[in-house]
């Protein structure tokens, strides 16, 4: 909550607690920023809210509120009772122009809040098997579990950035296979790719080096020298996507094998919970959960008849395991082709004795790359995806970053690959960044002009539009951190450079012959480039001084 808002809702809650002697909170009271400027600075609508439970006409509530509103307190220079009972008010200069002194006294730190302060939070995203190389899902996982991650940071809340490695199962297998065979091809002996395997050229690469390295030490084909070449591709893997996400400035707290939860025995003593609770069974030669206690639709095999897990046993250890940790919230990421998942792994930790509903899954839907019109198909095992590292070296960091976070998760994206290049105003990332950059260079120029002790001369509607609006991003922060929506912030920071672009066109900001003005102004234009500065930063993009 911003602190303009903050003093309206208190006021208010006092004023309808001593006119009505009724409990009403500071939660209930809605404060609005009205779209007609006639309506005055911020609108009200608790009048018409209390209706009901007062039985009386809001224009009159809304009188007796205001007979006992603190006007001062407040910062409130004059209200208006209008239509039905909206109260519409209009601010004391100094409750508006507050603001600019706020952000640069925090710098940095603007837009912090202790929202979700004492809530322990474990976010799990990426998470993509070590088999190859991370692709366009990825990155928008990738963009989004970070960003979501610097919001909630930023709102207080004490947050694990969790990498879950698969590093188990028969991809891994197949992968250890197919590193093998490759091997054997590099030294000219017989070999066999599975069918199953992975094809891309990274395979061959490592391959090529291990064969280089040990001539023909691991030649043989036995469990032995598959367990190297296993250990090997994994290693090998995780070391490029490590690589890849750091270029994409994307860092995680923790990384949890699926194989480490294997061999400490976790996966064992989660199935014995459940055996213990009575919620597995035998039938068919298969071990069988029933999830159907639980909500689900149909009961879910653990065991399958050849005596082999299937994938969610692992992943039952592995939340049981978080949970065990005590965050008081999980949040996974999944891809679209995972959604029917989520009852299973809810009903798991309901199953193992947890609240269910400390697990948020939030589905990150598909992404298209469309190059000049046309779609670029995406394929994994065949090793010609398109890589975080391709796309970033083609567009660029922030513009893959922006472009991945500015529409919600839910929505299916079409990367534009021709608009992610362009220097236009049509491009968001480079209208945003010209717009911090333009800053910059206004505030280069301003040697000479003097520091502004007060600010009540920024009068203009431009330049209270804009306060107002910087004032808004503390809110815009927390709710966006609640909701994990980072598009939220990519909204802000459109309208930011919008609403600057205005207030520059309108008002002279460097004027030597009405100096205590332009210092003023400077000082507008100075807080605004702090808080463009620290939203792009809560997105993951840097904000350039010159472009």
């Amino acid at each position: 909550m911003n602190q303009i808002e903050g003093a309206l809702k208190c006021a208010m809650s006092r004023a309808i607690k001593e006119a009505f002697d009724l409990n009403y909170s500071e939660e209930q009271v809605i404060i609005e920023i009205p779209k007609d400027k006639s309506h005055g600075d911020y609108a009200c609508n608790s009048a018409m809210q209390l209706t009901r439970q007062l039985h009386r006409n809001p224009r009159q509530i809304a009188q007796d509120v205001m007979a006992h509103f603190d006007l001062e307190a407040a910062g409130v220079a004059s209200y208006e009772i209008a239509g039905p009972g909206f109260i519409n008010f209009t601010m004391q200069s100094a409750s508006l122009t507050g603001v600019i002194e706020r952000v640069w006294k925090e710098q940095d730190a603007y837009g912090t809040n202790d929202s979700g302060a004492g809530i322990r939070v474990n976010l799990e995203y990426v998470s993509a098997n070590p088999t190859g190389n991370l692709h366009l899902g990825h990155a928008r996982g990738a963009a989004w579990g970070d960003s979501v991650a610097r919001l909630m940071q930023a709102s207080g809340y004490a947050v694990t950035r969790e990498y879950y490695v698969n590093d188990a199962g028969n991809q891994i297998v197949n992968l250890g296979k197919s590193l093998q065979a490759r091997y054997r091809e590099h030294l000219g002996l017989p070999f066999e790719l599975p069918a199953d395997g992975y094809h891309g050229e990274d395979v061959r690469e490592i391959a090529i080096a291990l064969a280089e390295e040990n001539g023909d030490r691991y030649a043989q084909e036995n469990e032995e020298n598959l367990k190297f070449f296993k250990q090997q591709s994994i290693a090998f893997e995780l070391a490029k996507i490590r690589k890849d996400l750091d270029y994409y400035r994307v860092h995680f707290d923790v990384w949890s094998s699926e194989q480490a939860i294997r061999d400490a025995g976790k996966v064992e003593e989660a199935l014995q919970v459940l055996a213990e609770k009575g919620l597995t069974y035998e039938k068919e030669g298969a071990l069988w959960f029933a999830t159907t206690r639980f909500g689900d639709d149909k009961d879910r095999v653990l065991r399958k008849t050849d005596g082999s897990y299937t994938y969610l046993v692992p992943d039952i250890a592995y939340h049981k395991d978080k949970m065990d940790r005590g965050y008081d919230q999980l949040v996974d990421f999944f891809g679209a082709d995972h959604h029917g998942y989520v009852p299973r792994l809810k009903a798991s930790i309901a199953a193992l004795g947890n609240d269910p509903d400390k697990l948020s899954v939030d589905i990150i839907q598909m992404v298209r790359l469309v190059e000049n019109g046309q779609e670029v198909k995406m394929s994994k095992r065949l090793g010609n995806a398109v890589t975080i590292r391709e796309l970033c070296d083609e567009v660029g960091v922030d513009a893959a970053r922006y472009f991945f976070v500015q529409r919600a998760l839910e929505s299916h994206l079409d990367f534009d690959l021709g608009l992610a290049r362009s220097q236009s105003n049509d491009n968001p990332v480079y209208y945003a960044q010209y717009a911090h950059a333009r800053m910059c260079s206004i505030l280069r120029s301003a040697d000479g002009y003097p520091q502004a002790e007060s600010y009540e001369r920024l009068t203009h509607e431009k330049e209270i539009e804009l306060m107002k609006y910087i004032n808004e991003f503390t809110s815009v922060v927390a709710e966006a951190a609640r909701l994990r929506a980072p598009h939220k912030v990519c909204n802000y920071i459109q309208k930011l450079a919008q609403k600057f672009h205005s207030f520059y066109n309108a008002c002279k900001v460097l004027d030597a012959k009405d100096e205590v003005l332009s210092a003023q102004r400077l000082a507008l234009v100075q807080a605004t480039r702090i808080t463009l500065k620290n939203a792009l930063t809560l997105i993951g993009v840097e904000a350039p001084e010159k472009m």
